[in-house]
């Protein structure tokens, strides 16, 4: 299990029914009684703080769930979680994944421990067991389940007992050519290698002006850059000096990161309301481009928009 994860979930509790859950009959997965099925598939659904407890947890008793923590204006996540989908859907339920949406249950990124999103956890047994962080390529996710379900076949009945259904002809999903171009981008990403990153969705941004998907992972990528190489400590440094505008601007993307948006947004808008000129600019170029890391319906932006226009006139 990754590092960022490791101990940072306790389920301990957990483990005699896990151990009960061996003894029973095996059986074929199937669509969560619980969860909110979701457009990906049979064997793809959405979870809540409500629903985690019976939906991923319990059925992590029989076959391995692979969660997916995301959010709606997380770039990377929609280029990830589709991949999910489809490999989940051609596993036939030999495992399934729990899609997870951070802003709406907070508390699950938290027991979890989450650092940054997408982050991908494989539940098995009641317990974390791996875990991978960011957009990662198509076949070293393949080789990333092949492994977690190879190492897990003779603990979680529910594996063996879905291959063997898969057998009487379930035709595998076609996958969809990959645009080699993302590749790059991502295996970019994967070195962290940011300026290269960027560099890829700006040439297909040349030639294909209205892609917002690449528009939204351009922003995700400059602002991941950011955010990774800023100190948390840049937070109470900020809020012990309102005046150093550079510290509020490295604050923002902290508090973004850590999915603390409203503050985030309230922090700049201040900076704008307390300054003038240059410093006044940089705070509001900053804050326009946070904005762009959100769907423009977020009532977050709204909100941002308005008081910023509030600050400005």
């Amino acid at each position: 299990m990754s590092a960022a994860l490791s101990g940072a979930v306790d389920l301990s509790a957990l483990k005699a029914r896990a151990d009960a859950a061996r003894q029973a009959p095996s059986k074929p997965a199937a669509a969560p009684a619980g969860g909110a099925p979701v457009a990906g598939g049979p064997f793809v659904f959405d979870v809540t703080e409500a629903t985690f407890q019976a939906d991923v947890v319990e059925r992590s008793l029989q076959v391995p769930v692979v969660v997916d923590l995301w959010a709606e204006w997380c770039g990377p996540c929609k280029q990830l979680s589709p991949v999910l989908e489809r490999l989940a859907n051609a596993g036939g339920g030999a495992w399934v994944l729990a899609k997870v949406d951070v802003d709406a249950n907070p508390r699950i990124a938290q027991l979890f421990g989450v650092q940054s999103i997408p982050t991908i956890v494989a539940i098995a047994g009641g317990q974390p067991v791996d875990a991978f962080s960011g957009a990662q390529p198509e076949p070293q996710i393949r080789q990333w389940i092949g492994a977690l379900l190879d190492a897990l076949r003779d603990r979680l009945p529910g594996i063996a007992a879905a291959e063997a259904n898969a057998q009487g002809g379930v035709e595998e999903v076609p996958e969809e050519p990959a645009d080699p171009r993302i590749i790059a981008a991502e295996d970019a990403i994967e070195r962290g290698d940011y300026a290269a990153a960027e560099q890829a969705y700006q040439q297909i941004l040349a030639t294909e002006p209205g892609n917002e998907d690449v528009k939204a992972a351009l922003a995700q990528v400059k602002f991941t850059a950011r955010a990774e190489s800023a100190d948390p400590s840049t937070v109470a440094k900020a809020d012990a000096d309102p005046s150093d505008v550079d510290a509020q601007l490295a604050a923002a993307d902290v508090q973004v990161a850590q999915q603390q948006v409203g503050e985030a947004f309230a922090r700049l808008i201040n900076t704008v309301r307390n300054t003038s000129g240059e410093d006044r600019d940089k705070a509001r170029s900053h804050l326009v481009e946070l904005f762009g890391l959100f769907p423009a319906d977020d009532p977050r932006v709204a909100k941002a928009r308005r008081d910023l226009a509030s600050a400005l006139f």
